[in-house]
């Protein structure tokens, strides 16, 4: 079948790959027999874990099985804020008001340690424009007020826009009002990446591409053995940080994550009176479907948009069309723009939606899990966790249970496609209930 023009000549790869500054590769060399510690995972979580162990003069040694930053580091929509899939309200209730509050407040503290990486050492075009969530139906501006009273009062300045004023917030009349967080920001999460490349270089730590760990063994005496494609190293600590990658080097963590696929279209540099329509403020734009799409203009002035597309098995350019359609839908002006990128890749869900990190049976610390909202939190994350294991208090957020895949799981989320279809049907009872309100 013929492509749109719109679609003709896509690249299918990541627009801040192509984009980014060029990461030396860290193929070959030889791995030491013995290190402090082995951080597997080369993103967000993986190098700002071993940046720190190295800081903290523990000899570190990071394992990536493909290339540094080769997952969701490089391939999400560069939106960074505060918070979690569930709001503070909600934690509250989940864990209490004292043990919730200070929950969300360390993802505002994580936001803040990325905006002073990207303020100092690290040029990753960070500009806190805020975001705004756009109820997709009528209902689902409902609570919107309650929310940001809730996110006041843990310092995150936020404010509801009505139906009729949302045209001063983005150029759509799509969505049913909105809710406006300021404290927000979008970035290049690629060069966000290679900056923190090179802050582990030089702190020392041992950066090593194309190496896959296959197993960590416990040892009687505390230690582990980390079994790879190119030998074993004994440790004395192993931090993980392998997200909607993880596979069988960790079983415990395998049964506790679902790998959801992600994908995101990025067009060419749109007129800047179009660029302006479209958003006024430069926000990050979310919608509050199931099936979410999540966009925003790019520092070049591109439309970069995103969703779970699907949850069957599909190609990039299949998604590419579902997400060319749905954009055109939300903003009209931009039918005939052509799309220049196309990429997917995995987004680590938790059962109960919720980010964890910890320290397992094992003996293996980890922190995964980011549900779709990990540019801010996982940097953080890696980093605290190598204070951890250097003898620091751990988070707040390392005391919750990290529940199991309540289904006949390990790893293969077959499940999902009909997940997909429940959450479609939900998203497809409230498109009409749109459709009421814009008719009614």
């Amino acid at each position: 079948m013929a492509r749109s023009k719109e679609l003709a000549s896509v690249e299918q790869r990541s627009y801040w790959q192509a984009t980014m500054p060029e990461i030396p590769h860290r193929r070959g060399g030889d791995l030491p027999d013995t290190a402090d510690v082995v951080v597997i995972g080369g993103g967000l979580t993986g190098l700002s874990a071993a940046r720190r162990s190295a800081e903290l003069g523990a000899s570190t040694v990071l394992l990536e099985a493909e290339s540094l930053g080769w997952g969701a580091s490089t391939r999400n929509g560069g939106m960074c804020h505060p918070g979690f899939k569930h709001g503070v309200s909600d934690l509250v209730k989940m864990h209490g008001e004292a043990k919730g509050t200070r929950i969300y407040r360390e993802s505002i503290e994580a936001y803040e340690h990325v905006r002073e990486l990207c303020s100092g050492s690290i040029d990753a075009d960070f500009v806190q424009s805020g975001h705004i969530s756009l109820a997709a139906a009528p209902s689902h501006a409902e609570g919107m007020a309650a929310s940001a009273m809730a996110l006041g009062r843990v310092d995150m300045p936020a404010h509801v826009v009505a139906r009729e004023d949302l045209r001063e917030e983005i150029g759509t009349d799509a969505y049913f009002g909105g809710l406006v967080v300021e404290r927000s920001a979008g970035l290049h999460p690629g060069k966000l990446t290679a900056g923190l490349v090179r802050l582990a270089d030089e702190a020392g730590a041992g950066l090593f591409e194309g190496v896959r760990a296959n197993q960590v063994r416990p040892q009687a005496d505390g230690r582990k053995v980390v079994e790879t494609s190119r030998g074993a190293i004994l440790a004395r600590e192993v931090i993980v940080g392998t997200n909607g990658y993880t596979g069988g080097v960790t079983p415990s963590l395998r049964r506790r994550i679902m790998s959801i696929g992600s994908f995101i279209i990025v067009t060419d540099p749109l007129d800047p009176a179009v660029a302006a329509e479209v958003s006024p403020r430069g926000r990050m734009f979310f919608d509050t479907k199931n099936f979410l799409y999540y966009w925003r203009l790019t520092p070049d002035g591109r439309m970069l948009f995103g969703g779970r597309a699907s949850m069957w098995p599909s190609s990039i350019m299949h998604t590419a069309e579902i997400l060319q359609r749905a954009m055109v839908q939300v903003h009209p002006q931009l039918a005939g723009v052509h799309v220049a990128y196309a990429w997917g890749g995995r987004v680590a869900f938790t059962y109960d939606r919720m980010v964890h990190a910890g320290r397992g049976r094992d003996g293996v610390t980890y922190a995964v899990g980011c549900c779709g909202s990990g540019v801010a939190i996982m940097p953080w994350l890696g980093m605290r966790m190598a204070e951890w294991v250097g003898g620091a208090t751990p988070p707040t957020m390392t005391a919750i249970s990290f529940p199991l895949v309540p289904a006949p799981y390990e790893g293969r989320a077959w499940f999902l496609p009909l997940a997909g279809e429940y959450w479609k049907a939900k998203d497809r009872r409230a498109m009409a209930e749109a459709e009421r309100g814009r008719t009614g």
